[in-house]
């Protein structure tokens, strides 16, 4: 059975290498592969939104170019002229359009910047194999690019050779075109992947022109965030979602991307909001402006207030639906005392800063009335049928997962639940107990089938449950709190309540035994080279707090990409950028605006510290690409030899 098996593989394989030769040349192809350097993997997390920081990072590859002009022109070139040249590459068009209307010589401008390009070009490409780098090139100009870049032994005047062809892209007035597909060029082949350790929505103001950037990037992988698992779970079209989306939408200011970003209709909602709660005491709902002059609460805040209403009932539903979530800590509508507007928490009778709630019934306090019903059952379908949304949602699911093994890298966005001792924490679903690795699993799984099980109602139901769970549910990794304190910020002013107890997780991972426990339990058994890269929890360097944790084990890159967190951590964000050479840890400055950065060619400005180098350059023989191709060599071989001896006749 095993020896057919065997000879029906073969038999495929040849269709694909149907001669002696041709498999021989393919085993030297990735032969020769396994012997370049590995490419350059790029790190970010907690993005939430900051979409014109997040574009210039990626379009400077954490500092990456410029490092690249500096070893491709030393001293050669002036900082000014480097700097002109980095703002050139991040922005081709914006910047083009401003120098072609300040220089006297234009087409002398343009013969040196091309010269310079090209060979920066041919830097960055040359650790890559020709068929990739043919892969990367834009159509219209493949072939001139190809020739610029690739040396040509054959040519004895090689400066005349290059010469001719620069001057005739100038001559043919192309030069503007050709120095943006030059300049795409660097910025693609500087960075081979991508990983986006989660957090990609809230907060910010433009999380769908990221995902729009993500799904045209070469490559690419995202660890699920719980702002973005929150946000999947709308698309699909759970209510307790949407009206957390709405919520966290009207506190930073930014319903604009539901409405305009994604083509949703708030138009019910807004309707709804003015006619049920004009009048009201709104206090407590004002985000990023002023109310009315009038004294009376602006339209976004009555809007805010009937989301959180919507949302604190939904999620009393759930949980009163769910008893294995365990959450009944937050069923909080039923110890408020309306009359006295106080509420009860822990044996504790605080007062709140509004108990002004029209359409709470506090003998029912989670049941929605009748417009309420209404109004999400048009949210419901807005959400779902938000094409754009609807596409990033897609994407988040074919490019994300829960976590990823990748090149000796365990990727995840917030921690593994674990007790005091270091243990994990054990999760009871449907009857059996999962922790760890099983966990994140079992999790993962309930993700999926809340966006595509179609067919099965309750299991799509169950898995939208569980979504809300991974938002904020005391055993979600990808949480990590004993609870969500979304109540107590809004509406009751002693601090004390709005604390949010981290999982010990956080407290335990500078210790060796516990890092290297989930090292192994995620299948990393070389645990003296093997990394943990997560993000979630803010590094607060203004407190003295280290992103690099267990003598270089672990590293948290989430630095305040948020603005809401860049006064607490006192940085614009970390990024990782790991390379063959070894690991870099780059901390950045508060960016200012694209439109800086192109006029004055201001760059963010960068702390790069080395966190990890090799005396011998790693190579994609090291890889996870590198093991996948030793695999397909083998398979080679074995056709190879099943040719030799007549088992397989070749086909040519």
């Amino acid at each position: 059975m095993a020896a057919d098996l065997e000879r029906k593989l073969l038999e495929s394989l040849s269709k694909q290498f149907p001669t002696k030769a041709a498999a021989s040349t393919e085993i030297i192809n990735l032969q020769s592969i396994l012997n370049l350097p590995k490419g350059t993997e790029h790190f970010l997390t907690d993005i939430h939104g900051e979409y014109e920081q997040f574009n210039h990072v990626l379009k400077n590859g954490s500092g990456s170019v410029r490092r690249k002009i500096d070893e491709e022109f030393g001293n050669s070139l002036t900082l000014k002229d480097k700097k002109s040249l980095a703002t050139l590459i991040y922005y081709p068009g914006e910047k083009l359009a401003l120098i072609e209307r300040e220089e006297e010589n234009i087409d002398d401008w343009y013969k040196i910047t091309l010269h310079r390009l090209v060979a920066l070009t041919r830097r960055v490409a040359s650790k890559y194999t020709r068929s990739k780098v043919r892969k990367a090139l834009p159509a219209d100009f493949a072939y001139v690019i190809e020739e610029l870049i690739t040396e040509k032994a054959e040519v004895q005047d090689k400066e005349g050779y290059y010469n001719s062809i620069i001057s005739t892209i100038i001559w043919l007035r192309r030069a503007p075109q050709f120095i943006t597909a030059l300049s795409q060029l660097i910025q693609r082949l500087v960075i081979d992947h991508l990983h986006i350790v989660g957090d990609i929505y809230d907060r910010g103001p433009g999380p769908h022109i990221i995902m729009d950037t993500l799904t045209e990037y070469h490559s690419v992988d995202i660890e699920w965030g719980n702002h973005d698992i929150i946000w999947m779970d709308a698309a699909a079209g759970h209510a307790a979602s949407i009206a957390t989306v709405i919520r966290m939408s009207c506190r930073y200011d930014n319903l604009d991307i539901i409405e305009e970003g994604y083509g949703i209709n708030l138009i019910p909602l807004y309707t709804f909001a003015m006619e049920r709660y004009k009048g009201t005491d709104c206090t407590p709902f004002r985000a990023g402006g002023e109310s009315a002059s009038n004294g009376g609460a602006h339209i976004d805040e009555m809007v805010h207030k009937a989301a959180f209403v919507l949302q604190m009932k939904l999620e009393g539903q759930l949980i009163k639906r769910r008893p294995e979530f365990e959450m009944d800590d937050r069923l909080l509508l039923e110890h408020i005392d309306y009359e006295k507007g106080t509420i009860e928490l822990c044996g504790k009778e605080y007062p709140l800063i509004s108990c002004d709630f029209p359409t709470i019934d506090p003998k029912d306090p989670y049941r929605l009335t009748d417009e309420e019903k209404e109004v999400l059952d048009r949210l419901e379908m807005s959400f779902m049928h938000s094409e754009k949304l609807q596409k990033h949602v897609r994407f988040l699911y074919s490019k994300g997962s829960m976590y990823k093994v990748y090149n000796g890298n365990l990727l995840y966005h917030g921690c593994v639940p674990m007790d005091s001792t270091g243990r994990f924490l054990v999760m009871n679903i449907d009857g059996k107990e999962y922790s760890g690795k099983a966990l994140y699993d079992v999790l993962e799984m309930y993700a999926r089938k809340g966006y595509y099980a179609t067919k099965d109602v309750s299991e799509r139901k169950k898995g939208q449950d569980y979504m809300y769970y991974i938002w904020t549910g005391a055993k979600s990794p990808v949480f990590g709190k004993d609870k969500m304190a979304t109540f107590e910020r809004y509406l009751i002013e002693d601090k004390e309540t709005h604390r949010e107890n981290k999982n010990a997780y956080y407290g335990l991972r500078d210790s060796e035994p516990v890092v290297d426990a989930i090292l192994k339990e995620f299948g990393l058994e070389d645990t003296e080279s093997a990394h943990i890269i997560n993000g979630h929890v803010p590094v607060e360097l203004k407190k003295g707090e280290s992103p690099v944790l267990c003598g270089g084990k672990l590293f948290i890159i989430d630095g305040g990409f948020s603005k809401a967190y860049q006064s607490k951590t006192g940085i614009a964000g970390y990024t990782l950028v790991s390379n063959s050479h070894g690991m870099r840890l780059v901390a950045h400055e508060p960016f200012t605006s694209a439109e800086d950065a192109i006029r004055n060619e201001t760059d963010i400005v960068s702390d790069s510290e080395i966190i990890e180098s090799r005396s011998q350059r790693l190579k994609v023989d090291d890889t996870d690409t590198g093991r996948e191709l030793r695999e397909q060599i083998a398979e080679l071989t074995v056709l190879l030899s099943a040719y030799e001896d007549g088992t397989i006749p070749e086909k040519g």
